[in-house]
């Protein structure tokens, strides 16, 4: 019963995507919707009604391979232009100044009446300038009790989740308007338009099916050589090298002329991120919140993501840098370099999707330095 169960919801997540862009383009309203927040939406409702509690492994499986999937997919029709680096470079510092100044303030206004608030602002310094593995490895650095990481991890999902969803809401419109924008495309992402043929259409064919095995050829090779590097590297770095060696190869391979000419690469890496979306949602179990408990931890979560990203904002407006790079750096650092292709995606923008992999890749690197230092410093505070 246990293996039907698992393959039901594997099914499901596999397919809903297909169904949801479906509903997208016959229906004008869920069209404007979009499917990465649909797809969020109906995943926060199986993890929290349905419980696949036993689903953990799966689920884990499922969105750690899909990430991997898509970088390369997506990379493979991007074009690079020397001239965004400026507002890459000042979105990555302000990033990095913005989580200091947010962590600081934030243990004056939380943190202290927080047991280890010290701890508590180091590890929250490193989770958002780098990921979860910087969590983790500043758990082991500071001695923390795994009942407090495992609670903070909750609430980082939660708190993430909710970030993401207003933003892909309503956010992104909003920052466009606030932020200069006009050197970025809006449309470098075939959009799913209400009413239109489905662009996977073709993929069916026996020319698309030629296409799709050769795409997936050239990103199962880059995937398996990314990972292989990544395992000989020490202990703590795979990620960070694992990302970065699979943005370089798939950066390479999209100057490759018979991976360039081939048509589906962004459809089948975008299918990667609907999946993506629906199982990392599904795994934000709302029942961990223990809120009346966790009061404090819980607004110095809110503060560090809101204020972070307020805080962006104003340094952006101030150095005039463009509205998506601001938006993918948050995003990178907030959520993690695997959310990046997601915002890439729902922007419609995929010149910023190599920007904000190397703005998280030098997140993960820095986040644990960055989290000690900042623990050393709350402490005389």
């Amino acid at each position: 019963m246990q293996t039907l169960y698992t393959i039901l919801i594997v099914l499901a997540f596999l397919t809903l995507p297909a169904g949801v862009l479906a509903l997208c383009r016959k229906n004008k309203a869920l069209g404007k919707v979009g499917p990465v927040l649909i797809l969020y939406i109906i995943g926060l409702i199986i993890g929290n009604i349905f419980h696949p509690a036993s689903m953990a492994q799966v689920q884990d499986l499922m969105s750690s391979a899909m990430v991997p999937i898509a970088i390369p997919l997506l990379l493979f029709g991007c074009t690079f232009q020397k001239s965004e680096t400026r507002s890459q470079l000042l979105a990555l510092l302000t990033a990095i100044v913005s989580v200091v100044i947010v962590t600081v303030i934030g243990f004056y206004v939380f943190g202290r009446h927080i047991e280890d608030g010290a701890k508590i602002g180091a590890m929250l310094t490193g989770v958002y300038s780098g990921g979860t593995m910087n969590l983790a490895a500043l758990k082991t650095m500071l001695g923390v009790d795994e009942a407090t990481f495992i609670l903070l991890n909750s609430y980082d999902m939660v708190v993430s989740f909710l970030y993401l969803s207003a933003l892909m809401a309503f956010g992104i419109r909003l920052v466009r308007k606030w932020l200069p924008n006009e050197t970025l495309p809006q449309s470098d992402f075939k959009a799913e338009e209400q009413g239109s043929a489905s662009p996977y259409k073709g993929l069916f064919t026996r020319e698309g099916l030629k296409d799709a095995g050769v795409l997936m050829g050239a990103t199962v090779i880059i995937v398996a050589l990314a990972a292989g590097i990544g395992l000989i590297c020490p202990d703590g770095w795979f990620m960070t090298v694992f990302i970065l060696a699979l943005t370089t190869f798939g950066i390479a391979a999209s100057f490759i002329p018979t991976v360039k000419k081939r048509k589906y690469a962004e459809e089948i890496g975008m299918y990667a991120i609907y999946v993506f979306s629906i199982v990392v949602a599904s795994m934000a179990d709302l029942s961990k919140f223990d809120i009346m408990s966790s009061l404090n931890t819980i607004g110095y979560l809110v503060l560090m993501v809101l204020g972070s990203f307020l805080l962006n904002l104003v340094f952006a407006k101030l150095l005039k840098i463009d509205a998506d790079t601001m938006t993918v750096a948050s995003v990178s650092f907030i959520c993690s370099p695997p959310f990046v292709p997601l915002i890439s995606t729902v922007m419609k923008n995929r010149r910023v999707l190599v920007a904000g992999l190397a703005i998280g890749i030098i997140g993960y690197a820095i986040g644990n330095y960055l989290g000690f230092a900042m623990y050393q410093l709350l402490k005389l505070l």
